[in-house]
């Protein structure tokens, strides 16, 4: 008879295993001595070591789900329970069964950490379904358009709720979307109709231009021409497809007639040449005025200069544009003075500057406290790479400073 700590042989060839419960046979082995059957049981221990162990590192690991831990332990306490092997079968089960405890706490861990991303994602969706119907009721057709567009997507990227639930929500959702749609729709189709309407109203104003242009009438039919401009401002834009067709159309006709009213009054070009001459002197009279200095003082004096503008009559048509072109040149510098006195002004941009600055200088603080406390650390690695970050805030808060001086504070 052979034996071990674990198990023994005896005469008949048996195989025996020790456990807490006392002897129980493991085998029958006639095809060599004792000693090689209780090397192969022994054997036969150790590959179920090793398969224990290879479970433990899977559950650790990976993210083999309960159900298939469950079913490999169960394959393994099987094969432990029926005693085929010669070593510490007791340690082995105390093993399963803590791997069965450690399943099991991973289980109700996955299923809480299931439990917070379903609310997560419950949270996200109706976060989604109020923005989108508030996003129903905008006119700003194209934003609003692109970020419907955009919480599809968000929503399509999100866990599935409870069939109940999320059939809910999406049920808003969609009727958000449906709504905004209709009312675009509508919106449209109604600017359609208006520029339907613009094109058959310039269609008429045209064919009226158009039979005007060899009128010899030149003072009633100049009156009515200024007439059915007013009318064609009035209209509104027809389709851009039509708009300027109609224009060319409409401003050609009225070349026509002006241009043989020209003719017809050759004998004005010597005015309208003293007149260019006299728009010349007030052009630069008010190129004068520029850079602004005193914006109350040039206005006024713009509004005089064209003012006597206006009492000039007409010039050289082939001149018009550039002696035009110098007062609208003043025009715009004054406009532009006027804005940025408004701005200056504007106690809302004020505020925003200031608030900016000051977030600006908190950052700034903090990363100089953040950078310290690493420099203290011995963390150079972390100060550097906040340094860089510091220089960028920096930047961006000298710029704010210096459009906050602009604001007189």
């Amino acid at each position: 008879m052979s034996s071990d700590p674990w198990g023994r042989v005896d005469e008949t060839g048996t195989v025996y295993v020790r456990t807490a419960d006392g002897e129980q046979v493991v085998g029958s082995w006639q095809a060599g001595t004792p000693e090689e059957a209780l090397a192969y049981f022994e054997r036969k221990y150790e590959g179920l070591v090793v398969e224990i162990g290879l479970l433990e590192k899977r559950v650790k690991t990976t993210d083999l789900s309960a159900k298939d831990a469950m079913a490999a332990i169960d394959h393994i306490r099987h094969q432990v329970d029926e005693h085929h092997a010669v070593g510490d079968l007791d340690a082995l089960r105390k093993r399963l069964d803590k791997l069965v405890e450690t399943v099991e706490a991973r289980r109700e861990e996955r299923k809480a950490q299931k439990a917070r991303q379903t609310d997560e994602a419950r949270h996200a969706k109706e976060a989604l379904v109020a923005e989108a119907e508030e996003l129903a009721k905008s006119e700003q057709w194209r934003a609003a358009g692109e970020r419907l567009r955009a919480l599809v997507d968000t929503w399509k990227g999100l866990p599935r709720l409870d069939r109940k639930s999320d059939d809910e929500l999406w049920h808003r959702f969609s009727h958000a979307r449906s709504a905004f749609s209709k009312r675009r729709k509508a919106h449209f189709a109604s600017l359609d109709a208006q520029r339907e309407e613009a094109r058959r109203t310039k269609e008429r104003l045209v064919a009226e231009a158009e039979s005007l242009s060899g009128s010899t009438d030149w003072g009633a039919t100049a009156a009515r021409y200024r007439e059915l401009m007013a009318e064609w401002k009035a209209a509104g834009r027809a389709q851009r497809e039509h708009e300027d067709d109609l224009w060319n159309r409409f401003r050609g006709a009225q070349d026509v007639f002006f241009a043989a009213r020209s003719e017809v009054f050759a004998e004005r070009d010597a005015e309208q040449a003293e007149n260019l001459k006299l728009k010349e002197e007030l052009a630069g009279e008010a190129e004068k005025l520029l850079p602004v200095t005193d914006l109350k003082a040039a206005r006024a004096a713009f509004r005089s200069i064209n003012e006597r503008w206006e009492a000039i009559g007409h010039v050289p048509r082939d001149a018009r544009p550039k002696v035009e072109g110098r007062m609208h040149t003043v025009e715009r510098a004054i406009q532009e003075a006027e804005e940025a006195e408004w701005r200056r002004t504007n106690p809302e941009a004020r505020a925003r500057a200031a608030g900016l600055t000051g977030q600006l200088q908190d950052a700034v603080d903090k990363l100089r406290k953040q950078i310290d406390a690493a420099r203290a650390a011995g963390n150079d690695a972390k100060a550097d790479k906040l340094t860089r970050e510091l220089e960028g805030r920096q930047a961006l808060l000298d710029q704010a400073l210096k459009g906050l001086q602009e604001f007189g504070g």
